[in-house]
């Protein structure tokens, strides 16, 4: 499992725990079937309405990616496009060919492909790159499921809550002050589920899932400048260092990045 989802697992039963066991006289306030039916439920019917019964059930495999810790080894392409350059740059053909089966990164395999077959390198670009728009578009359709379930949670949320004032209006006349508070507090409590789910469930899954595609479309552009650099017959320990800055770059300019005018 990936540990910063582990983490974040741990932390929110947690914050689960304090809540249920400092926040309430009587724990069990916080569990209302009805109002998780209402949320969950209301997600779930708005979220099929929204988009095709396809994209909707790739939800479990999505949310599997979250809980995998992929491990996209860039140093390990780089190492093997290095090694297939080598043997391009000294016309071992049939070698190339052997080599090339045993690459794992169908990407990096498919763009190899296209130099020894000759083909012309503004081809091979304009491909590469189509693949890599297809992915951002497509990952970033995957990511935004999460974003508008998030957005439907709370509103039903809402529904929730709205249907239990009136309820609650109905015992106004009654002057029984303990069942105005209980209908009260069922009322507000899917307006906590809905915020809770959109807050620590939907939205970080679609964080997640846009840094994932993040860091995929770096290493991508990385082997596209590499097969690049192939297709002119560039030196392999060239491409190599080159690489190795690209990454290098992006880690300087994604992860130690600082707002303007804040430290030094």
């Amino acid at each position: 499992m990936n540990p910063s989802t582990l983490i974040g697992m741990v932390a929110s039963v947690a914050l689960m725990a304090v809540i249920l066991l400092f926040g309430s006289d009587k724990p069990g306030n916080f569990l209302d079937l009805p109002s998780i039916a209402i949320v969950l439920g209301g997600t779930l019917a708005a979220t099929f309405l929204s988009y095709p019964l396809r994209e909707v059930l790739r939800v479990v495999k999505l949310v599997s990616h979250v809980l995998r810790e992929d491990k996209l080894d860039s140093r390990h392409d780089i190492e093997e496009l290095v090694a297939l350059s080598k043997l391009w740059v000294q016309g071992d053909l049939q070698a190339v060919e052997k080599a090339l089966a045993y690459v794992t990164n169908p990407f990096l395999r498919t763009g190899v492909q296209l130099v020894i077959d000759r083909t012309p390198e503004e081809e091979i670009i304009d491909l590469l790159q189509w693949r890599i728009a297809h992915l951002r578009q497509r990952e970033s359709a995957e990511a935004q499921l999460f974003r508008v379930m998030a957005s439907y949670a709370p509103a039903f949320g809402m529904l929730g809550t709205l249907l239990g004032l009136i309820n609650l209006m109905d015992l106004v006349g009654s002057g029984n002050m303990a069942a105005i508070g209980s209908q009260l507090a069922i009322a507000l409590i899917t307006t906590f589920y809905g915020v809770l789910l959109a807050n620590l469930i939907f939205k970080p899954i679609a964080v997640k899932l846009e840094r994932r595609t993040e860091q995929r479309l770096v290493l991508m552009n990385m082997i596209l400048e590499g097969i690049s650099m192939m297709c002119v017959g560039r030196s392999p320990s060239l491409m190599r260092e080159t690489l190795k800055a690209f990454v290098a770059q992006y880690d300087d300019e994604i992860n130690d990045a600082r707002p303007v005018g804040k430290g030094k």
